[in-house]
């Protein structure tokens, strides 16, 4: 039979891009991604590889220069990365989502002062909405935007911030309660908020005045990227950078942003999920006890078809979602759901891989203790599992709704 997760309908251009990338992978990133991840090193080789491969304009149209391709195209090259090693997709995904807001939603000037230079990888993106007091609840978030003049002047703390030390372009959500009155801002909180587009320059410590990015925050796994803090203190910014031209809009432009990176999130819960898979399954056929290899065992050959159908079935809710997405349908509850069963499921996949290495998946010396310390990042990632399901159930109520 055929590797599992394959995709019907691709055309010879797509298959060729993905056999590329694929390539790239088994040469390039698993090699040397458990090495990296346990220095939490910056994979900047393998960075430097994808943007020769194109991969940082992949979704960005032709006349700047990018590849024009679908998020369908993008999707798959990221569940390949992510096969491979899973903060690479990190790497490549937040670059993306900045990308598509300003194609979807930048003025011409933003379109052809970014965008270029963007699809080259010249300028890396970064984005953010979060808070350290917010969690989900978007409507809750403070930093804030006043108008001096013809500048803003941005003052506030955001967080988890991917590629926030090495990106050099940051898409950052705030209040700005220009043209409504505090009650209206208080009834309407969404309605009171703007995308701002913060040019600084990579690294740590003061970026640019008024703008400081602390250093990298420790985490659990997804190393080798860098999440960070961003702290906004007197930052000012000419009003030409508040995305697409007018305040009030940066709740929706966000959120259309995120709506395609939970397309981003599946595949990377498909890629993990994939080579889980290809390590328990080759291990099970490696490993012998009480005489056979313990792949002849029924209670491995149960745990295998069960990891397996779930690989099959994330993959196709993704595929769906994209599809769904690139048709220019709207596609909240595909997205909402790929991203849920995919995420929930690459955690049972590498928690069934996990089991199936015994002692050993316990070892530092076992790609599967990397990719169990990767996955639990995917559940909480553009979305805990409960945001999805409110997304999901209201959106059900909508197509279902009773007329009584």
């Amino acid at each position: 039979m055929a590797r599992l997760a394959q995709t019907a309908g691709l055309t010879d251009i797509q298959q060729e891009i993905l056999s590329t990338v694929r390539d790239f992978v088994d040469k390039e990133i698993i090699p040397v991604a458990t090495e990296l991840e346990h220095r939490d090193e910056y994979p900047q080789q393998i960075v430097d590889g994808l943007r020769e491969l194109g991969l940082f304009g992949l979704m960005i149209p032709e006349e700047y220069g990018g590849l024009g391709e679908s998020l369908l195209t993008y999707a798959l090259c990221v569940e390949e990365i992510a096969r491979g090693w899973m903060s690479v997709s990190g790497i490549i995904n937040t670059h993306f989502i900045v990308a598509y807001m300003l194609k979807q939603h930048g003025t011409q000037e933003q379109k052809d002062h970014f965008l270029p230079r963007m699809a080259a990888g010249d300028i890396r993106g970064a984005f953010s909405m979060s808070e350290p007091a917010l969690g989900s609840d978007v409507s809750a978030i403070t930093s804030k935007a006043v108008r001096d003049g013809e500048e803003y002047v941005l003052n506030g703390q955001k967080m988890w911030l991917t590629n926030g030390g090495t990106s050099s372009l940051v898409a950052v959500l705030v209040r700005s309660d220009e043209g409504h009155s505090p009650e209206e801002a208080a009834a309407k909180p969404h309605k009171s908020m703007t995308t701002f587009l913060i040019e600084k320059e990579p690294g740590f410590g003061e970026v640019r005045p008024g703008l400081t990015i602390p250093g990298k925050i420790d985490k659990m796994g997804y190393k080798g990227v860098d999440t960070t803090e961003l702290i906004m203190d007197g930052l000012r910014l000419p009003a030409d950078r508040v995305l697409g031209g007018v305040t009030g809009r940066g709740f929706y432009q966000m959120m259309d942003g995120v709506e395609v990176g939970r397309v981003n999130v599946a595949a990377r819960g498909c890629g993990v999920a994939q080579r889980a898979f290809e390590l328990g399954v080759r291990y099970a056929q490696q490993r012998h006890t009480f005489g056979k290899p313990i792949a002849q065992h029924q209670a491995i050959q149960f745990k295998l078809a069960e990891m397996a159908t779930k690989v099959e079935a994330a993959h196709a809710m993704m595929v769906n979602a994209a599809r769904k997405k690139d048709s220019g349908e709207r596609n909240d509850l595909e997205a909402g759901m790929a991203k849920y069963l995919a995420s929930e499921y690459c955690k049972e996949v590498v928690e069934d891989a996990f089991r199936i290495h015994g002692g050993y998946g316990f070892s530092k010396e076992y790609e599967i203790e990397r990719l169990y310390r990767e996955a639990p990042m995917l559940l909480i990632g553009e979305g805990t599992a409960e945001i999805q399901k409110m997304i999901i159930g209201r959106r059900l109520l909508e197509e279902y709704r009773f007329q009584g």
